[in-house]
């Protein structure tokens, strides 16, 4: 029996399999054909889904079509009954994915005749649970969108070239005084933001409703006024460790702007700069009150950039048990005015702890470490020695430092026996793709995001700097031993003895299967855009396949049942 989080249709008639794997605020839908190869008139799936107590089932949309009589490319987005997916697996988000109750989804095979008119086979149909936290009222974990460069965004909010700039500042320095006059900027940021930033404000709502709760804070990035204004309003109920390295130590910086409001609103002993032995790198609120006792940690920077435009990752605990751990490390934190890296590094805060959560192995540690307590190396050492089925990983900086993580990483991308999908920083510029076929693709975000084929619209680049911002591994998601390390720590040497960090570990499928599905919307989103370069390069258009009609010609599905890596992808997720 399926466990809840992940739902297999059950229809025997249907020619293929299907899977609903629940993410957070997404969902990841495999299928997989029953016995032999689809036929050659097999042309993709349609996927319908219909919300919890509604009445009627809405196609999902393709931007894919088939090319016309002439060749010609439809602009138009069509339904997936008219635009089947050729894909075996695909990430969706309904748009209402946080309503209690089930979301039930039907696929159905369609197929082509030589007249190109379409039908439809036997579908599979099945309903699964999303709302909106991983597990109520003990811990959720959420993500930002991470798409501003991307079709959904051009479509819903890019009207002319200077849209952006109505949303985001152009600079870091300039975000506590900028001033968005997008007309659509509430609907924005709630896109952008997707849940991470929902949950971050949430929480700091929730402290400043509970009269008598303590808030305590570490940020790097201090830039996002609608937080900083929330955390003003806790006057001085509220202590902060701001970090000062490089740009955010200097006067005209947004965070020395924000330090100072929170001195005056605060209290000046309530708030104090550092930057450990290189960075305080740390992400995390802990609010401890009579009616709310919750942490939040992750990647997710308190910034513009860490909230609309970057892929993140949040994570929020509730109890008194699973607070314990962020007060200690911040007491430890906030004591240490020298930045010695040596005094935190041989406190109870540098070592797991356990948050003491009903059913779920969840751990946090911070950094810095000292050597006799740092992880990184046992960390390669859990990648490389024990992954036995699959890898996922998201890493941003992973080519800035040598270490256990990176070698392990390669070594495990190396084994054709373990199927790996990764996504990581290129040092010489843009983005590493570690993707089934057994090949490590390069993309420039940045680039392609300008240049893309026909029916597609350029789409903007949201400025600057890193754009995947994630730092999580995933590891066998399929098996009882699934775990998880993630948090704001790097998988680097400075991240493990010398920067302010949190991270975690955490053994438990439900949330194994919600990194994953994460991974894929972002890889696929990357992938596809190695594609759309090609196809410009090559002056095609992308259209969906045809069936065969002719020697040579191929089904678009044949290398998904010939390719051992891609037949491995299919089978995984179905």
């Amino acid at each position: 029996m399926e466990a809840e989080f992940q739902v297999a249709g059950t229809n025997a008639n249907a020619l293929f399999t299907m899977k609903l794997h629940r993410g957070d605020g997404m969902l990841l839908l495999g299928m997989n054909w029953k016995i032999g190869n689809p036929p050659p008139d097999f042309v993709g799936f349609a996927i319908e889904y219909k919300e919890p107590a509604g009445d009627r089932f809405y196609a999902l949309k393709n931007r894919l079509s088939f090319a016309g009589n002439l060749g010609e490319v439809n602009p138009n987005i069509l339904s997936t009954r008219l635009s089947p997916v050729q894909k075996f697996r695909w990430v969706h988000f309904p748009r209402n994915a946080d309503l209690p109750g089930e979301f039930t989804y039907r696929v159905t095979p369609v197929f082509m005749n030589r007249k190109e008119e379409l039908s439809y086979g036997e579908p599979q149909e099945s309903a699964i649970e999303l709302r909106r936290e991983t597990y109520p009222g003990q811990l959720n974990v959420c993500y930002t969108r991470g798409f501003v460069s991307s079709q959904a965004f051009v479509d819903k909010f890019v009207t002319d070239t200077k849209s952006i700039s109505t949303l985001l500042p152009a600079k870091a320095a300039d975000g506590l005084n900028f001033k968005p006059t997008h007309p659509k900027k509430e609907e924005a940021y709630e896109w952008m933001g997707f849940e991470a930033r929902r949950a971050i404000l949430s929480l700091l709502d929730e402290a400043i409703d509970d009269k008598k709760a303590i808030v305590k804070i570490v940020a790097y990035d201090l830039n996002e006024p609608e937080l900083v204004s929330r955390i003003q309003k806790l006057g001085s109920r509220v202590q902060v460790v701001s970090d000062d390295s490089d740009d955010h130590g200097k006067p005209d910086s947004a965070e020395t702007e924000a330090r100072g409001l929170i001195a005056t609103s605060a209290g000046a002993a309530n708030i104090i700069q550092q930057h450990m032995g290189s960075l305080q790198h740390n992400k995390f609120i802990v609010v401890n009150g009579p009616k709310v006792k919750a942490a939040i940690g992750g990647s997710t920077n308190f910034s513009w950039r860490g909230f609309y435009v970057q892929s993140n990752n949040a994570i929020v605990v509730r109890g008194k048990k699973a607070i314990q751990p962020f007060l200690d490390a911040f007491e430890q934190y906030f004591t240490n005015k020298k930045n010695t890296t040596a005094d935190f590094a041989h406190s109870h805060a540098a070592t797991f702890k356990d948050l003491g959560l009903k059913n779920i192995d969840v751990k946090v540690a911070f950094s810095p470490h000292s050597p006799a307590n740092a992880l990184l190396s046992s960390i390669g050492e859990d990648i490389g020695s024990n992954t036995t089925s699959n890898l996922f990983f998201s890493l941003a900086f992973l080519y800035e430092t040598k270490g256990p993580v990176r070698d392990a990483i390669k070594k495990i991308r190396d084994d054709n026996t373990i199927f790996t999908y990764g996504i990581s920083d290129k040092k010489v510029g843009g983005l590493d793709v570690t993707i089934p076929d057994d090949k490590v693709l390069v993309v420039n975000p940045t680039a392609l995001s300008k240049h893309v084929p026909e029916p597609f619209k350029s789409e903007p680049t949201g400025g600057g700097g890193t754009r995947m911002h994630h730092k999580f591994v995933v590891i066998d998601f399929n098996k009882p031993t699934a775990r998880v390390y993630t948090g704001s720590y790097n998988f680097s040497s400075p991240a493990d003895t010398r920067n302010g960090e949190n991270l975690w570990l955490i053994r438990d499928r439900r949330i194994a299967v919600s990194y994953v599905v994460e991974a894929l919307s972002m890889f696929d989103h990357y992938y596809f855009r190695i594609l759309q370069g090609a196809a410009k390069d090559a002056r095609k258009k992308l259209v969906l396949a045809k069936p065969p009609v002719g020697p040579g010609q191929k089904a678009w599905w044949e290398e998904d049942f010939t390719d051992a890596r891609k037949i491995l992808d299919r089978e995984l997720f179905s």
